[in-house]
């Protein structure tokens, strides 16, 4: 074949400039072109092509070398091996930022990755095509490895940062008040949170423990710690990382709708993210660290997926890890793998085969072990506030379970209302441009407000913690503090039901303030330029609501055990009455209300406490606080941050009840200019960049003829641009006259004519369509499952216009009487 190859290259050098028009040289050259086609379907002839390569005659000024044959339309000698071949072009196929991936074109990308790896033809390839199958195994378990690892990391700081507030171990300074009292010898029963070794800061600078200036030292170096903490943690994030701000929940679901936005998932935001989430709950603001727990998660899917290629160059498998991480991420932000996948599963992915269930099942598996392996609670459990009951739930108890969801629902529909018209507020007026400021007054509020009452100056997790937390007789907490029927003393009795002491009525004052304060804080909490999860505060606010709730229900049972609720159940001396069981009912309806969250949500709850058997309760509390939440408004609290950006998001479980046609919807309107098209053919370099340069579309159909306007396919701007600038680098003669076209073969051209430019390799010849009169509510479905950017649409063959992604949202918000330009994403 070598000499072959030579002896093809010698006489292709010897054809003359005067034999370009002959019948003869176009038979030869028809020839050589199958011949060369041919020889590059041998892979172990991958150099051939090379030899292959035609000599082209010295160019001349007219540029006549590159005029085309017309026996046929059969390329020149001199037209570059590419056009034949039609390799890929670098460049192509990738997407700018803020924009929308093609989710057909990479999987037509992956299914032909596929094919070439699953086909081994040595024992080199069959290696590869085994790493190529494993990869996907690999990099969702070094997500869940760091995971796992970073949550612990972050558990263990934000304990020891938020116990510096109070005072400092003597000790180590880097244990916290529990770890420093671990090995103490004086700590009694009683007071077991206070030891020498631990000192608050009124001891350490004024040397007393006791008295109004104590207090109002630790109040004052309590509002210091926090104020710092906060302002750390928002010029960190302004500086550094602007993206690390907030939850990070509803970028992450519009991300894994194919939207693009380049640096959200980077190795800047995971380090900033994951040092001022640290500062901000220590700081004491009224927020969580879980749902900034999802979005760290998927840094590290996103960045452990560019080592490998099958993922780094397809931007839909690349969701697929994004999609096990965010598993990963709830696994150890709840010590809830089960419930993690299900969280992936209903709230944040788009697109979630079969196969990704197993990989996020098996991320938040590995993620889960490492966690419980760093122990970060000290308890040998992956969470802070794992509770046991020991008694059931009776039948008449469904009735205040359901007002709590009534509660959930009614807070949620509250919050997600007052959140963002404090978010747009933000966002129109001065006040939004002074992020720090707007830390600094809100943190200092909090922690002015916080430190009196002993409910909110503690961290939330610790509250949630204590409020779920059934009194037994090694609980100390004023919360039990129940008369005797003996002395009246706080001491627990044997005796279950039992009379409330003076300490549980302080108690319920108390909850009482910290209910009206957390629901205030967290709606201006929530948004601000610091990582903020939204996780923490709500439970912690049905926990209220519920802990108050189950203490009146119990002592109503208690004083009229006698009534026909109670009377079967509830005899004198019966274990009758959990107030925590309430406070985790309560916590998982307010959390529900806010999110809208049901399946994954109850597998949550019943991971992160054990109350496997209080699944019905929780059920009918989460069902009803979805109800009564979406009598006031469909969307939870991600939707609506997601709608008040403006990203391109089609939520599926929106649905379109209009009975609108295509072509009411489609561009261009009848008072639009028309449509800018691409013809096959006619076109020059200069006339498609001035197309290019006037408009600022992301594509452009491609059509027959003007006249006609039959569809031929579609071509994308970003591909367009790259084509030409590679074309004008690697081909010489591509001027600003030359011919531009995306057919097979090179139209006819005078002999003058300099050298044409093929870009039918950038051309999607299989763009989807539907008719002027399909109905609206079928075009939505197909964007929604196919994941779909544009669809053209037609009258018997001829092209009409185009509908977009965009155009959909604006006219579902028109649909609902909303400004359809005010939420689109700028």
């Amino acid at each position: 074949l070598r000499p072959l190859s030579i002896m093809i290259s010698s006489s292709e050098s010897r054809v003359g400039s005067k034999t370009l028009h002959s019948p003869g040289f176009a038979a030869s050259q028809g020839f050589l072109m199958y011949l060369r086609r041919c020889l590059s379907c041998f892979p172990p002839l991958s150099l051939l092509p090379l030899m292959l390569t035609p000599s082209a005659p010295p160019l001349s000024s007219s540029g006549s070398n590159y005029a085309m044959s017309n026996g046929g339309g059969v390329a020149s000698s001199s037209t570059h091996l590419l056009d034949f071949l039609e390799e890929p072009i670098p460049g192509v196929g990738t997407y700018d930022d803020f924009h929308t991936i093609d989710w057909v074109r990479e999987k037509c990308k992956d299914r032909e990755r596929h094919r070439k790896v699953r086909t081994p033809r040595s024992a080199w390839e069959f290696t590869k095509s085994l790493y190529d199958a494993w990869s996907g195994w690999l990099v969702v378990t070094l997500t869940g490895l760091a995971s796992g690892a970073l949550a612990g990391l972050i558990d263990i700081a934000a304990d020891w940062m938020n116990d510096l507030k109070e005072g400092v171990c003597l000790s180590a300074m880097w244990f916290n008040h529990e770890q420093c009292c671990w090995t103490s010898n004086e700590t009694t029963f009683a007071e077991r949170d206070k030891c020498p070794q631990w000192k608050s800061w009124a001891e350490l600078i004024l040397g007393q423990a006791e008295g109004p200036g104590s207090y109002i030292m630790n109040y004052f170096m309590y509002i210091y710690w926090a104020l710092s903490f906060a302002f750390l943690a928002v010029c960190l994030v302004k500086v550094f990382a602007p993206y690390a701000c907030g939850s990070g929940i509803p970028e992450i679901k519009t991300i894994l709708s194919g939207f693009i936005i380049r640096g959200y998932l980077g190795k800047w935001t995971l380090m900033i993210k994951t040092i001022t989430l640290v500062l901000a709950v220590a700081s004491g603001l009224s927020l969580g660290k879980e749902g900034p727990l999802v979005h760290v998660a998927c840094c590290c899917g996103n960045i452990f997926s560019y080592l490998f290629p099958k993922y780094s160059k397809n931007e839909a498998k690349k969701r697929e890890v994004l999609s096990a991480a965010s598993a990963a991420g709830v696994s150890v932000a709840f010590g809830a793998p089960i419930g993690g996948v299900l969280f992936s599963l209903e709230e944040v992915s788009y697109y979630f085969p079969l196969k990704t269930l197993w990989r996020s099942f098996f991320a938040a598996l590995v993620a889960a072990f490492v966690l419980r392996s760093i122990n970060p609670f000290g308890n040998s459990r992956l969470v802070l506030f794992y509770v046991e009951y020991h008694t059931p739930w009776y039948l008449f108890e469904l009735i205040p379970f359901i007002l709590l969801g009534v509660f959930g629902g009614l807070w949620g529909a509250f919050f997600i209302r007052a959140n963002i018209a404090w978010c747009r507020r933000r966002k129109s007026t001065r006040f939004g441009k002074y992020p720090v400021l707007e830390v600094i007054l809100v943190a200092a509020i909090t922690a002015v407000v916080a430190f009196p009452n002993p409910y909110t100056r503690q961290n939330t997790s610790e509250l949630i913690k204590e409020l779920f937390t059934d009194c037994g007789p090694l609980e100390s907490s004023q919360l039990c503090q129940y008369r005797s029927q003996m002395n009246g003393s706080k001491a627990f009795t044997e005796t279950p039901n039992r009379p409330a002491g003076p300490g549980v009525y302080a108690a319920m004052w108390q909850l009482c303030l910290a209910l009206i304060f957390k629901i205030i804080m967290t709606i201006f909490t929530f948004g601000l330029k610091v990582p903020s999860g939204l996780f923490i505060p709500s439970m912690a606010i049905g926990a209220i609501a519920g802990r108050i709730v189950g203490i009146a229900v119990e002592q109503l049972a208690y004083y009229h055990h006698d009534w026909f609720l109670f009377k079967e159940w509830c005899e004198v001396g019966a274990d009758c009455i959990t107030p925590g069981l309430y406070a985790m009912v309560g916590a998982a309806a307010c959390l529900g209300g806010v999110t809208r969250m049901t399946v994954s949500l109850v597998v949550i709850v019943f991971e992160l406490t054990g109350g496997l058997e209080y699944i019905v309760p929780l059920m009918a509390a989460v069902m009803t606080s979805k109800w009564v939440g979406d009598a006031f408004g469909r969307e939870g609290i991600y939707e609506a941050h997601i709608r008040l950006n403006g990203y391109p998001f089609l939520d599926a479980k929106e649905e379109f009840t209009h009975t609108t046609l295509a072509r009411e919807v489609m561009r261009p309107r009848r008072s639009d200019p028309p449509l800018a098209v691409l013809t096959q053919d006619d076109l020059t370099v200069e006339e498609l960049q001035g197309i290019i340069n006037e408009t600022s579309y992301n594509g452009f159909p491609v059509i027959v003829s003007k006249e006609s306007q039959r569809l031929v396919g579609f071509a994308l701007r970003r591909d367009i641009t790259i084509a030409i600038e590679n074309a004008r680098r690697k081909q010489e003669g591509i001027m600003l006259n030359s011919r531009v076209y995306f057919t097979q073969h090179a139209p006819t051209l005078p002999a003058d004519s300099p050298r044409p430019l093929k870009l039918r390799s950038i051309l999607d010849m299989s763009p989807f369509t539907v008719t002027d009169h399909t109905p609206m509510e079928i075009v939505v479905d197909i964007f929604r499952k196919l994941g779909l950017r544009q669809c053209l649409v037609t009258h018997n063959g001829r092209l009409l216009g185009i509908i977009t992604k965009k155009d959909i949202l604006r006219h579902m918000a028109q649909m609902a009487n909303q400004d359809p330009e005010s939420i689109m994403f700028n």
